[in-house]
Formats: C-alpha cells, sequence, structure tokens
C-alpha cells in the first residue's frame, strides 16, 4: 500500500465505513496533533502491517479513504498530542486505541502493564508515562458489512400499555436451556434458537430487556480473581455488539448474528429493548487503562474536575463519567442511538444510571441537552425510552422527574411493594398509589400511568426466590468478604435462612412469591418481570453476581419451579385480557357515564376507606373496586372499552381476615378468580364460586384474592 492510493475521505459518518469498493475512516480529535491509521491484516494482530498517517483534519474530525479494503479487516489508531494529565491531556501514540465508532470489535482484552498510558508503580503514578507498544494486548476495531436482508422487518410498535418486560442475560437465559444446541447456547443466537422463542412466547411476555450488549472489557482485579464483568456494565464500544455472545468466529460475525436475533424476535411479535451505558466507559479512573475515548481526546470525552483536570468527575461509582457538555460526546451517544434503531432495528433503551446523562453542571437538570436532542429527534423520539432514574451523585436519585416521552424504572413501587407485604407499618397509603401506577409521581407532569416501569425485582439485587429466603447478602463468591452489593433490608424471608425442608416453610416462600408476582401483573403501569424468576431461579443469597458468570446466575432450567411458571404464565394471560389492568389514563376517584366511581377502596367491613383509615399507620388489610365499565380509553378502532369489573383483597396479615363484600351498588355478585393461596381448594376455604353482595369472604394469611363482576352495560 502506497500514500499515493490515499483519497481525503469524509468526516462524517465517523467510524470506518465501507461502500464495497473501500473504507472511509473518520476519527473525532480536538487536541491531536496526529493520527495514525493502523491496518492489521495478518494472523497475528501483535503487529500492523501498515501504518498510514491522516492528513485530512475537517471540524476536529480526522479522515482518509483507502481503496481496496474489505469488510471484517482489523484496525485500530495511534493518536498523537501532549501528554500532560495535569491539564487534561493524556494522548499516547504507543497504545492502539479502538475507534470509538467501531461497529464491531475482535479479541478479548489481555491485561498487561502496556495498556496503562502511565508506568505502573512509578512514584509519579499517572503523571508518569510508559512508552511499551499495547498493540499485542487490546482488541481490534473491524470493518463490517452493513448488508443484511431484514425481509421487511421493521420495529413492532407495541402500545406502551400493551407492553409487559422480561428482563435477561444473553448468557444467563441460554447457557444451560437444554432444548439449545449446545453451540449456541450463550449466544444471540440461542435467544433466536425456537426453544427459547416458544418460551418466551409461552410466557406471554412482550418485549426482552437485554442486559448490556454494547462491546464491555471486564475489570483487571476481576480477571486477577479469576472472575469477570458478567453482566458487562462496562462498555467501550457503543456501536459495537460484544463479541462475547457471538457463535460466529470471523471478525464482524456478531453484527449480523444480532441482527437476526432480532428479526426472529419480531417475527414472534416480541420487541427489543438494550440496555445501554452511556454514563461512563470501561477506561475507568485517572489509574485506568488507555484503550479508547482516553487516549483519542480526553478532555473531550470525559468529565473532569474543573481546578483539576487531572482527575474525573465520577458520578456512577466506576472512575469516570462522560462528559453531556461536548457536543462530539453528545453527538456520539445520539449517533449510536440513531444507530440501533435505524440499522439494528431495536424497539427502545434502557438508559443505565440515566441520571448522570442530565448533569450538564453539577445538579441532575431536567431540561438538559440530552433531553432536548433526544425530544425533538425524529427517530429517537418515536422508540421506547426508559430511564434508570438515579445515579451516585448528589441529587442523583431522580425517580418521577424524568420529562415527557420518558419512562422510569420506579424504585418506589419495588420498595413499597415489598414493605406492604412483609407487613411494615405505615404504607397503606403509598401501596394504594403504587398499585394504581404512581401518579403523585407521574401526573403532574403530564405524564401517563406507563410512565412507571413496575418490578419487584431486576438483575440488581435478590432474585425473587432469594428475597423471601434471604435475611442478608451472601457475596462471599464476589472475593469482597461480602461488603459489597446492597444489604436490602426489604427482603422477605419466611423462617430460617437459606434453603430449608420443612414444608409450611416452602410452601410460605412460594405463597409470597405469587403475592409479589400478582401484585406485579395486577398493577397500573408497565410490569417487567427479572429473567429466571417465574421459574424460581436462586443466586444462593448473592445480590450482586455481576461477576459471577457460572451456575450461580445462569438459569437452572432442569430444576425449574413449574408451577411457580404455570402461575406466572396464567397471571400474565390475565392481565393481557381485561383491560382494566392495562388503562391508558389516571383513575379519577368519582362517578363516571353515571356509573359508581372507576374506583374505590375498602375496609375489611366493607366500609369506604376514611382520611383517618389512610393515616392509621397500624391498618395493612385492604380491598379495591376497579370499575372496568368506564375505561377512559377507546380502543384503536375508536370502540369503548369495556371489561369486567374487579374486586380485590389484600391481606399481608400473619393471621386470616374477613372480608365483607361492598353494598349492591358496586355489584351484586361476585365471581371467585383465585387466590394466590392456592393450596386452599374451594371447597377446602368454605367459598363458593359465586359471592353475593355482602357476604363474608375469608382471606388467608398472606394473600391476595381476585373476585369479578362482569359487565352490566353494553359497549
Amino acid at each position: 500500500m502506497t500514500v499515493h492510493e490515499l483519497l481525503p475521505g469524509a468526516p462524517y459518518p465517523q467510524g470506518a465505513n465501507w461502500d464495497g469498493a473501500g473504507v472511509n475512516f473518520a476519527l473525532f480529535s480536538e487536541n491531536a496533533e496526529k493520527v495514525e491509521l493502523c491496518l492489521f491484516e495478518e494472523p497475528d494482530q501483535s503487529r500492523e502491517t501498515a501504518r498510514i498517517p491522516i492528513t485530512e483534519k475537517t471540524d476536529g474530525v480526522w479522515h482518509v479513504y483507502v481503496p481496496g479494503l474489505k469488510a471484517g479487516l482489523r484496525y485500530g489508531y495511534r493518536v498523537h498530542g501532549p501528554y500532560d494529565p495535569a491539564r487534561g491531556f493524556r494522548f499516547n501514540p504507543a497504545k492502539l486505541l479502538i475507534d470509538p465508532y467501531a461497529k464491531s470489535i475482535d479479541g478479548a482484552m489481555k491485561w498487561h502493564d502496556a495498556v496503562f498510558g502511565y508506568q505502573i508503580g512509578h512514584p509519579d503514578a499517572d503523571l508518569s508515562r510508559d512508552d511499551r507498544d499495547s498493540a499485542p494486548f487490546v482488541p481490534k476495531s473491524v470493518v463490517v458489512d452493513p448488508f443484511f436482508d431484514w425481509r421487511n422487518d421493521t420495529q413492532l410498535r407495541t402500545p406502551w400499555h400493551e407492553t409487559i418486560i422480561y428482563e435477561l442475560h444473553v448468557k444467563g437465559h441460554t447457557k444451560l436451556h437444554p432444548g439449545i444446541p449446545e453451540p449456541l447456547r450463550g449466544t444471540y443466537s440461542g435467544i433466536a434458537h425456537p426453544a427459547s422463542i416458544d418460551y418466551l412466547t409461552g410466557l406471554g411476555i412482550t418485549a426482552v430487556e437485554l442486559m448490556p450488549i454494547h462491546q464491555a472489557i471486564p475489570e483487571r482485579h476481576l480477571i486477577e480473581r479469576g472472575l469477570t464483568n458478567y453482566w458487562g456494565y462496562n462498555s467501550i464500544g457503543f456501536f459495537a455488539p460484544d463479541n462475547r455472545f457471538s457463535h460466529g468466529a470471523a471478525p464482524g460475525d456478531q453484527v449480523a448474528e444480532f441482527k437476526n436475533m432480532v428479526r426472529t424476535l419480531h417475527a414472534a411479535n416480541i420487541e427489543v429493548i438494550i440496555d445501554v451505558v452511556y454514563n461512563h466507559t470501561a477506561e475507568g479512573s485517572q489509574l485506568g487503562p488507555t484503550i479508547c475515548f482516553r487516549g483519542v481526546d480526553n478532555s473531550a470525552y470525559y468529565r473532569l474536575v474543573e481546578d483539576q483536570p487531572r482527575y474525573y468527575m465520577d458520578y456512577t461509582g466506576c472512575g469516570n463519567t462522560l462528559s453531556m457538555r461536548h457536543p462530539r460526546t453528545l453527538q456520539l451517544i445520539m449517533d449510536s442511538l440513531r444507530y440501533w434503531v435505524l440499522e439494528m432495528h431495536v424497539d427502545g433503551f434502557r438508559f443505565d444510571l440515566a441520571a448522570a446523562l442530565a448533569r450538564e453542571l453539577y445538579e441532575v437538570d431536567r431540561l438538559s441537552g440530552f433531553f432536548d436532542i433526544i425530544h425533538q429527534d425524529p427517530v429517537l423520539s418515536q422508540i421506547k425510552l426508559i430511564a434508570e432514574p438515579w445515579d451516585l451523585g448528589p441529587g442523583g436519585y431522580q425517580v418521577g422527574n424524568f420529562p415527557m416521552l420518558w419512562s422510569e424504572w420506579n424504585g418506589k413501587y419495588r420498595d413499597c411493594v415489598r414493605d406492604y407485604w412483609r407487613g411494615s407499618d405505615r404504607t397503606i397509603g403509598e401501596f394504594a398509589s403504587r398499585l394504581t401506577g404512581s401518579s403523585d409521581l407521574y401526573e403532574a407532569n403530564g405524564r401517563r400511568p406507563y410512565a412507571s416501569v413496575n418490578f419487584i425485582t431486576a438483575h440488581d439485587g435478590f432474585t425473587l426466590t432469594d428475597l423471601v429466603s434471604y435475611d442478608d447478602r451472601h457475596n462471599e463468591a464476589n472475593g469482597e468478604e461480602n461488603r459489597d452489593g446492597n444489604s436490602d433490608n426489604r427482603s422477605w424471608n419466611c423462617g430460617a435462612e437459606g434453603p430449608t425442608n420443612d414444608d409450611s416453610i416452602f410452601e410460605l416462600r412460594s405463597l409470597m412469591r405469587r403475592n409479589f408476582l400478582a401484585t406485579l401483573f395486577l398493577s397500573l403501569g408497565v410490569p417487567m418481570l427479572s429473567g429466571g424468576d417465574e421459574i424460581g431461579h436462586s443466586q444462593k443469597g448473592n445480590n450482586n453476581a455481576y461477576c459471577q458468570d457460572n451456575e450461580v446466575s445462569w438459569l437452572d432450567w432442569h430444576n425449574a419451579d413449574k408451577e411457580l411458571l404455570e402461575f406466572a404464565r396464567q397471571i400474565i394471560k390475565f392481565r393481557k385480557e381485561h383491560p382494566v389492568f392495562r388503562r391508558r389514563k389516571w383513575y379519577q376517584g368519582r362517578s363516571i357515564r353515571g356509573s359508581v366511581d372507576d374506583i374505590a377502596w375498602f375496609r375489611p367491613d366493607a366500609k369506604v376507606m376514611s382520611d383517618e383509615d389512610w393515616s392509621n399507620g397500624f391498618a395493612k388489610s385492604l380491598a379495591v373496586f376497579l370499575n372496568g365499565e368506564v375505561i377512559p380509553t377507546p380502543d384503536q378502532f375508536g370502540r369503548r372499552i369495556i371489561d369486567s369489573s374487579f374486586y380485590l383483597i389484600f391481606n399481608p396479615h400473619w393471621e386470616p381476615v374477613n372480608f365483607v363484600l361492598p353494598p349492591e351498588k358496586w355489584g351484586k355478585n361476585w365471581r371467585f378468580e383465585f387466590s394466590t393461596a392456592k393450596e386452599l381448594t374451594e371447597s377446602e376455604n368454605g367459598n363458593t364460586l359465586d359471592h353475593p353482595a355482602g357476604s363474608e369472604l375469608m382471606a388467608e394469611p398472606r394473600s391476595l384474592i381476585v373476585l369479578s363482576r362482569a359487565a352490566e352495560t353494553k359497549p
């Protein structure tokens, strides 16, 4: 290859873009003095076969077009400039750098002192400089072939109020699945396999939320302890599907494999939401490696301490925070988001530690540039946006404070529902609010109930089975003396800690799992089920299994709790059959169209709850009437929606409670649908299928009962 073959190329789009005849390379670095493109065409990736100086620079973007190059080529950059950490500059051309816009990354990180820009162990720490070549140890960027036959696939656009989310880990969900061929387990192809698709459709969910699939790098200290960053919340490539989950062997295969997974899920009417980590990168603090952004342009990509730019602002607990104040960093994230929607066909995003993205100065700003750009974007404003509405900085807990278009992981829902079912005092009022969509959090700024993504458990914390089995975390296997993870004082241990053979304790734990699942799927808002909870997955008390890429985290399909799975399927089916649990608008608590109130709350003696009742800190048991005849939103054809009305009875007490059904104006006759105390048959319970107004019904200890009344009006 000779210099005269090169062409100037174009500054946009950034990254390596193959057009069939050659590749255009474009890299932003406003403070660099020189940029070199390194090509790796030989099997031995430790040495480049060509090093090409890039001489064209437009608006801070270095660019060149190289004819004749093909897809599958590995490449990287060396960026020259001042190495002056005290001023925020960390250029070091000895360090081969991953392209921030790489659409595929090949190889794994090989931890070696040479990947650090400074000399490990030097008394001046990161102020020193290490000039050893890092190329043999870092992953390589890959030129990809963008062609894929989508077969008319597009985003599904399932309405928010119809959405049921299933959070899963690509590897953990498939690694031990007996119906998936072993070579495909743990991969995107495993998720797309018919055995996986059949399971997801049979469960009834409408969307999968994939834990991070952006290319990530595990931390050195984990690798040295024989562990890894299994969850993947340590991104380095915001355009590249993580090669850990690829079945293909050739560089770039994971791109087509991911697309095929999306296309297959869409064919089964399942949306794909991906968990994205734009708040920080895998390069960590000032003592971290130089593998991408730090070496490309440290002061542009990262939030540095204003008067000490040697150091990073850390709102994430991971050592650094990306700078949303720099237009090119903001462009990087927006280009990444649009790429995943337009080129990879995903249906939405869950933003990890989203509050960190809103920080323009110091405090979280609801009107930050990031939100403004999202809202005006014709692509991103039309897809699902979910915030994890907190970070680790001051004022970082922002549940309820995100703007229009955003739904949020409702941490207050999780905490309140756990508290209520474990019998905590003074939870009844908040529980009523959480059950009906958390209007106190979302109504004032014009959002709908589906702004609340409701969940009992998620990847971060106890599984559902462990929640009802352990008082304290057991994270000893993480190698941090059980000091990591949440203390989680909202666990619901039904007896002696850990597994037990006592049948009564086992059944009580099973009952509590059903209570949590039933509450989740009968609540207004968007339910999110943590993958594996429906089959009784346990992590043996580990509530921070981020580094456990083994049987602790992988779903044990061979020992699945089939009864719990069937209950989950039935309660999801029940939700989907009844629009009253999927309302798009808030309850008004008053009469509508001449009917009785759209919602009403009752004491066990059938009296309507008074202000005094709500303020009674020790009252726990209550019932709620949901009027299915006055659902305020028509269907897609403009027809008025009519549903059965429901009477839900909640008894978190350790003793049974007799409930009197309300007067006839609320319903003359009520039909028993189900109770979470499933081991009690109708004859054993002394109940009949039909219960007239004013009759008594016993709610078993720690149970939920659902009664229905057929609609009495016509659409």
